[in-house]
């Protein structure tokens, strides 16, 4: 269960990344609303998360599941522009991301 919750909020920590963006430092209501939804909501996951799962593995995912969904996002909507090579390291950072449960699992 700490695994999904993990991933929620790695997933959530990309929604709050895009929103706190989209607020244009805090001046546009929604974005900013979203923002400190997120991001409590994210944090809570993280700290919830942390009971089963070891500090340093726990936000390497967190990070990286965020990270990745981010420029993803950003590449799907046109803010950034796509490349083959920045999708290879995204794919080669969501690996790292499976390698840490995998060793996780097996200690």
């Amino acid at each position: 269960m700490s695994w999904v919750l993990l991933i929620i909020s790695g997933v959530l920590e990309a929604v709050w990344a895009t929103a706190l963006g989209k607020s244009e430092g805090f001046t546009k209501l929604w974005p900013s609303v979203v923002f400190g939804v997120a991001l409590v909501a994210s944090m809570g996951g993280l700290a919830w998360a942390m009971r089963e799962i070891p500090t340093g593995t726990a936000y390497a995912v967190w990070v990286g599941i965020g990270a990745s969904l981010t420029v993803i996002w950003a590449m799907i909507t046109g803010d950034e522009g796509f490349s083959w090579v920045r999708m290879l390291l995204i794919v080669g950072l969501v690996g790292c991301i499976v390698g840490l449960k995998l060793v996780s699992d097996a200690e």
